[in-house]
């Protein structure tokens, strides 16, 4: 990485004076001067992108991270004298030379981009010595386009026109710049450091004269006058009043010092807020523990949160100046964190407008991509950053984890209870601390818990499953891994020199490794070549990939920790990207050991880029309540909406109240319905994986004296199976075809307006529309059909109208599914694992109502065969007016494909015949591989 613009002098002393304003053809595009001396430079690429840089020499900006792709597109340069253009595949650029403007048209046009040239700022930033910039752009003021992506967000956003997003790594956050629109076109901001959108300013404190009573039970300790509500981090405790310290201990240890028990401890804010501004008013509260917020009585959050994970709530409230608002927050801290922040409106214009605004860059750069469908944007965002491999079929089976599997033992019964329960299972995870308590970062196993890890893995294998070890970018200084990447200069000093502890026995020093060298990602993956790599571990789990030194440290001292002493580059110009070059170190390296072997890295974090490691994401240490599981439907659909076809979360969450914890009889049918609410939400998610704290997740564990939900449970895991062929077609698309397996509506429902900011219902691959259930004791849900099309109840077999919302049934044991009108949907035997071999028969399910087809893609499933071309394709056809089933010829081949199979045909006419995917065969064919049609 470069450290600063080349010509940054330049751009500091630039005059305000005029300067001669001039446009030139550069290869691949053109470089336009404006008046103020600025450079603005276009660069076309084949397939119609366009590459923008904005600096005082634009050659000075930095190589980029995410961008894998060069320019190559041959364009046609033009200036009028007021205006340079660039005419591209794609569309035109124009920059208007007083002021560097952009303008950006689609082929046909039509306007995608207007820049307000006003809002564009290259602000100097000093970190740590070195220079940098601040940037900001804004296009199309005042429009009503939809606008996703972003990665994940888990605050209930769907469309983001209206709304900020910040783009800053955390344990439950995924930054991944790239925005898609409905209005034609994806941009791609190339900027490493935390970014705005929406909002260019970071939220302020709210600050108001707070009534803040702190309480022991019922007793009141102290009551002062406070400006802010702020114990947001560890540096923040000091401030809390000395009244109340006792209390803070008490309530940490749970009794006094006379040992008896105590009571609970409690903060409750009251202030009034009077506006200056009427308007949508933007509030976030960052909280962990217990907390409910009302506004003039009324209450408006009511969340938890584990204390070693705190984020951020968004809600916002209807103001108008001078008419004052009654806050109150009423917190139970148990030692944890909370802050209030606010943020006035902005005028309309801005406020519904294109606003990327990031802390320290190189230069303003980003590519926007001409995209007339959504899947045209998630296309040119993987030509720009690479290509999603194949992942192995088993991938796409059931995955069952925990935190954590304390042996060998352990991990061997749990795989033992699954098959000897009949239940399907392809996938177990050793999660950390497998490893002696003062040895992270040793790569190796405690020999006491785990004796013969080979073993292990050969003994989970011989069952047909697969197994993934975690594996972390963290060490203990004393290990031999710490010391030799020290030695070079690629572990991080500043967690060390600030003393930080962990939270493992008595707590021990700890940093991570710094990946921003190959001679650092060389030594990451020799270790662990050399360590786990022999053991025969099918999958690689890479957790706190932030990096998360610290959860409760300030976002400051996170940047300060992470500066990069080998590339020399400050942490808070790098924020975002430390998973990307971490993930592909580990990607490249498997590939080079194992080079007939499908890599799966599954990490915690993401950025732009990170499909071409590889690499699956999950959503986090998200916490068990309905808020979180609904959450993470809209934080899995924009994360796809921006190029990332592979995700997961915890199925149950990951962290759990009390409670649920201690197995409170009150409250375990509302824990036992959640589980299963959220178990089948990830029945129909990319990966299919349970995974959390205490109670055990493990399907004849936490069904056992429960026989509705393991009927549940179990018929969610065989149908997971049964859909195998068609989810691991959807899935090869990911690759071949740059498709998208978590489709929100917007995606294939445009037209429909109704469709743009729904956030809990979403097509799973082309065909199943799911409508996850995400309220305790509901027993019906409303879901809207969109227009254009008909549907059928999967549950009912029932054909309903789209264009409609409709109360759909929704007992504990099923959630809402339906099928859309021409979709071929082929499913296979049910089996225990992926690895069975199911002699290649197939059931066909069409549902007739339109035309519709279907590609069944094959493949040997865990080879790299695929990239050979060795893969075989079905195609499947449907004729509405024929009423004719075409079932073509088998293109392709593969080492183990099925020469003969036999093929039913389900005909689902909406009649209302019940379970659409418990209906027989009524037609059945031997298929060979030549052409057949059947009439009906």
């Amino acid at each position: 990485m470069k450290r600063a613009l080349a010509a940054a002098a330049s751009l500091l002393a630039m005059s305000t004076a005029a300067m001669a304003q001039e446009a030139e053809p550069i290869a691949h595009g053109m470089l336009v001067t404006t008046a103020a001396g600025e450079e603005v430079r276009v660069l076309s690429f084949a397939d119609g992108t366009f590459r923008v840089t904005v600096a005082g020499d634009v050659e000075g900006a930095a190589d980029s991270l995410m961008v894998i792709a060069e320019a190559d597109g041959a364009a046609q340069f033009s200036t009028d004298g007021a205006w340079a253009s660039l005419v591209s595949t794609g569309g035109t650029a124009m920059v208007q030379l007083s002021d560097g403007r952009l303008v950006v048209y689609g082929r046909e046009g039509e306007l995608l981009l207007d820049e307000y040239a006003q809002a564009r700022t290259i602000t100097p930033v000093e970190l740590e010595g070195q220079q940098w910039f601040a940037t900001r752009v804004q296009f199309n003021r005042g429009t009503d386009e939809g606008l996703y992506g972003l990665g994940q967000h888990q605050n209930r956003q769907m469309n983001y026109n209206g709304e900020d997003v910040e783009l800053a790594q955390h344990n439950m956050a995924i930054a991944i710049p790239y925005l898609v629109s409905t209005r034609g076109y994806g941009l791609l901001w190339d900027n490493n450091s935390i970014t705005r959108v929406g909002d260019p300013e970071p939220y302020g404190r709210l600050t108001l004269d707070w009534q803040a009573d702190y309480y022991l039970g019922d007793a009141l300790a102290v009551s002062r006058q406070e400006q802010t509500v702020d114990y947001q981090y560890l540096r923040d405790r000091p401030r809390w009043p000395a009244e109340a310290t006792a209390a803070v201990e008490a309530a940490t240890t749970g009794q006094n010092t006379a040992g008896n028990a105590v009571q609970e401890q409690r903060v409750v804010w009251t202030g009034r807020f009077t506006p200056e501004v009427s308007g949508t008013h933007k509030f976030r509260l960052y909280s962990s523990s217990y907390v409910i917020l009302t506004a003039d009585g009324e209450e408006v959050l009511s969340r938890w949160r584990q204390n070693w994970n705190p984020w951020y709530h968004n809600f916002e409230l209807e103001l108008t100046a001078g008419e004052p608002v009654e806050l109150r927050l009423d917190w139970v801290p148990n030692q944890g964190y909370i802050a209030l922040e606010h943020a006035d409106p902005l005028p309309e214009a801005d406020r519904h407008s294109v606003s990327f605004a990031s802390e320290a860059g190189q230069a303003i750069d980003y590519y926007v991509v001409p995209a007339p469908t959504m899947d045209d944007a998630i296309a040119g965002y993987r030509r720009l950053t690479g290509n999603a491999p194949m992942m192995p079929e088993w991938a796409f089976g059931f995955w069952q984890s925990r935190q954590r599997y304390q042996t060998q033992d352990e991990v061997l019964g749990v795989l033992s209870d699954y098959r000897a329960a009949g239940i399907p299972i392809d996938n177990i995870v050793q999660d950390w601390f497998y490893w002696p308590e003062d040895g992270w970062g040793c790569h190796c196993f405690d020999p006491a818990r785990f004796p013969d890890p080979a073993g292990m893995v050969r003994e989970v294998q011989a069952q047909d499953a697969r197994i993934m070890i975690s594996v972390w970018p963290k060490f203990y200084p004393t290990t031999r891994h710490a010391q030799e990447l020290a030695a070079g200069g690629y572990l991080y000093q500043r967690p060390l020199e600030a003393g930080q502890l962990d939270w493992v026995g008595p707590g021990y020093a700890n940093t991570f490794y710094d990946p921003y060298t190959p001679e650092a990602r060389a030594i990451y993956w020799r270790q662990m070549r050399d360590t786990l790599l022999p053991l025969g571990f099918d999958a690689w789990w890479m957790d706190a990939t932030e990096p998360d030194w610290h959860s409760n440290l300030s976002v400051e001292e996170r940047a300060y920790q992470m500066t990069s002493p080998a590339a020399g580059v400050p942490g808070a110009a790098i924020f975002n990207a430390y998973p990307l070059p971490h993930a592909e170190g580990v990607a490249e390296g498997l590939r080079a050991a194992q080079p007939d072997t499908r890599p799966f890295i599954l990490t915690r974090s993401g950025f732009g880029g990170i499909q071409r490691a590889s690499a699956a994401l999950w959503s986090g240490d998200v916490a068990a309540r309905w808020d979180d599981l609904r959450e993470q439907i809209s934080a899995g659909l924009n994360l796809s909406l921006a190029g990332v076809p592979h995700w997961t979360h915890d199925i149950g969450g990951f962290a759990l109240e009390s409670r649920y914890s201690q197995e409170d009889p009150a409250h375990l049918p509302e824990w036992r319905e959640l589980y299963t609410r959220w178990f089948q939400f990830g029945a129909f998610s990319p990966l299919f994986r349970s995974h959390g704290e205490y109670p055990y997740r493990e399907t004849p564990i936490i069904a056992a004296d429960d026989p509705a939900m393991l009927e549940s449970l179990t018929y969610y895991h065989r149908l997971r199976y049964a859909l195998v062929p068609y989810i691991y077609t959807v899935a090869a698309g990911t690759h071949y075809d740059d498709g998208t397996i978590m489709r929100p509506l917007v995606m294939d429902f445009e037209a429909d307006r109704a469709v743009w900011d729904i956030d809990d219902t979403y097509l799973f691959g082309p065909s199943l529309l799911v409508a996850p259930v995400t309220a305790f004791s509901a027993r019906e849900r409303l879901v809207y059909l969109p227009a254009g099309t008909s549907w059928i109840d999967a549950a009912s077999g029932l054909r309903l109208a789209g264009g409609q919302t409709t109360s759909a049934s929704a007992p504990r044991e099923r959630m809402p599914l339906f099928v859309r009108a021409g979709a071929i949907v082929p499913t296979g035997p049910v089996l225990q694992s992926t690895a069975q071999d199911t002699g290649g028969d197939l059931t066909i399910h069409v549902f007739t109502g339109a035309d519709g087809s279907f590609s069944l893609y094959e493949d040997e499933g865990t080879d790299m065969g695929y990239t050979r071309g060795e893969h075989a394709r079905i195609p499947l056809r449907w004729d509405e007016a024929s009423r004719t089933l075409s079932i073509g010829v088998r293109e392709g081949h593969f080492p183990g494909m099925h020469a003969r199979r036999s093929i039913g045909v389900v005909l689902h006419e909406g009649e209302g015949t019940g379970g659409v995917f418990d209906q027989p065969a009524t037609r059945s064919v031997t298929y060979t591989g030549d052409a057949i049609e059947l009439a009906f």
